[in-house]
């Protein structure tokens, strides 16, 4: 494969889409991961994504702790948890083939969707621009097409009518668009804006206006913030293919909608030059149903049982799968970890599943699953590879769990190397189970951080 220049396409793309950068803190030289850096950046600001790391960390990581000789060959970039594709997209740009996976349809989507769009047809994709735009200013005044409403149980309607006709013509329209990765990034620009104009809200977690002292959203141009949204991806897609003289040097990528540690089987042995991702924290953020609007309104789902099978089998599971199971072992020694297990079970036991045998099945389910990925990973990174993972400590019933330390202890167990821990952001936003900070003997207190774990597959 032909390769750009990279230091030139790299400095110009990061002049243009990375000029926000916060700046580096003393952690190895990694930058903050916080994502909320991807709102303000072409093609990333495009699905908003409570979780996740961004672009310019991204970029650190490749700097880095990518070995490979870029002249010669072509490395190989895994996010095995890839969420909306930020690593994936990265790592295209450069010229990296990149591996992702997500057990959410809908992230799945905007991850291969992102991945993809460089390679629209420009004048089609503004054709459908303008004609949208045309259309819909028709919307209110045209009777709603007659298609189902998809079955998405909330406590009260999700939209108002005035907005969900609106709604309705939208999703007829763009069901009739043939070009199929244009579909796609219309549907994508519609699951980014709808809970916007919906009776609900994140704050962080989605529920009802109401519940968050907001009014109902009676009526809102709906019409209007979708093909803004549309404008807005076709203008990102311009300015970044302006930036990429030669298309034929972008990576490719391979995005797969399914649960890495059953669908592993699907990336060779030794293949992996450099894995990045963030898996779910120990935290319980429930991303199915913060994610469930999309989900049943862009026909990835149409009845409960669809919905169960993607939280069943989600990493670390979801507290509400395992609180009432028998106890659930960890499956293998650690000595420390059992210690936990058995501090949790002890507190607050008048709560039955809500006290700490429930919260101890979960922290099992969660470091079970973590062995699990340690062992995939050691199958299928190269000798001399890496991996960083962005993960966050978590206090459970008072116990504080280092989770970031633990992970690259856990793959020392598969034979791979705990090259360290850094601290990339000290104060992260959010609430941890029960008790949000941890006091020590000596009075101080420690708080949610972020960071990223490094390990190596050593050499024989």
């Amino acid at each position: 494969m032909p390769r750009l220049d990279q230091q030139k396409i790299r400095d110009s793309y990061q002049r243009v889409l990375f000029s926000n950068r916060v700046s580096p803190k003393t952690n190895n030289g990694l930058k903050d991961p916080a994502f909320f850096e991807n709102k303000k950046s072409p093609i990333h600001r495009w699905v908003p994504w409570i979780a996740g790391f961004s672009a310019g960390f991204v970029d650190s990581v490749f700097d880095l702790y990518l070995q490979s000789d870029v002249e010669t060959e072509t490395p190989v970039i895994l996010d095995p948890f890839a969420g909306v594709g930020t690593t994936i997209f990265q790592a295209v740009v450069r010229g990296y083939d990149a591996v992702g996976f997500d057990i959410n349809p809908y992230a799945s989507l905007a991850a291969s969707t992102k991945a993809r769009c460089l390679s629209v047809n420009i004048e089609a994709l503004r054709s459908r621009v303008l004609e949208l735009e045309d259309l819909s200013s028709k919307w209110r005044s045209t009777p709603a097409p007659n298609i189902e409403k998809p079955p998405l149980k909330t406590k009260e309607p999700f939209f108002s009518p005035r907005i969900e006709k609106q709604v309705l013509h939208a999703l007829d329209y763009i069901d009739r668009i043939d070009d199929g990765l244009i579909k796609d990034l219309f549907r994508i620009a519609f699951g980014s804006v709808m809970v916007g104009v919906s009776n609900y809200s994140y704050e962080p977690s989605l529920g009802t206006r109401r519940s968050a002292g907001k009014p109902a959203m009676k009526d809102a141009d709906f019409a209007r913030v979708l093909s803004g949204k549309c404008r807005e991806m076709l203008d990102d897609i311009i300015s970044v293919k302006g930036l990429i003289k030669r298309p034929e040097s972008l990576g490719d990528a391979r995005i797969r909608h399914a649960n890495f540690l059953s669908d592993h089987h699907t990336v060779e042995d030794n293949s992996v030059d450099l894995l990045i991702t963030s898996p779910p924290y120990l935290n319980n953020y429930h991303y199915v149903r913060n994610t469930r609007p999309q989900l049943y309104w862009l026909s990835f789902v149409s009845k409960p049982d669809e919905q169960k099978g993607l939280e069943t089998g989600n990493f670390g599971k979801y507290w509400q799968e395992v609180r009432g199971l028998e106890d659930v072992p960890l499956t293998f020694e650690y000595e420390e970890l059992r210690a936990i297990l058995s501090e949790l079970k002890e507190t607050r036991k008048e709560a039955g599943v809500y006290g700490g045998s429930g919260w101890a099945n979960y922290v099992a389910s969660y470091f079970n699953d973590t062995y699990v990925f340690w062992e995939i990973v050691s199958r299928v990174l190269k000798t001399g590879g890496s991996a960083v993972i962005v993960i966050g400590n978590s206090v459970i019933q008072g116990i504080e769990i280092e989770v970031d330390r633990l992970f690259g202890e856990i793959a020392r167990e598969h034979g791979l190397k705990f090259v360290g821990t850094y601290i990339i952001r000290d104060k992260r936003v959010g609430s941890s189970i029960t008790d949000s900070t941890v006091r020590y003997g000596n009075g101080e207190k420690r708080s949610l951080y972020d960071a990223a774990v490094v390990v190596e597959k050593p050499g024989l």
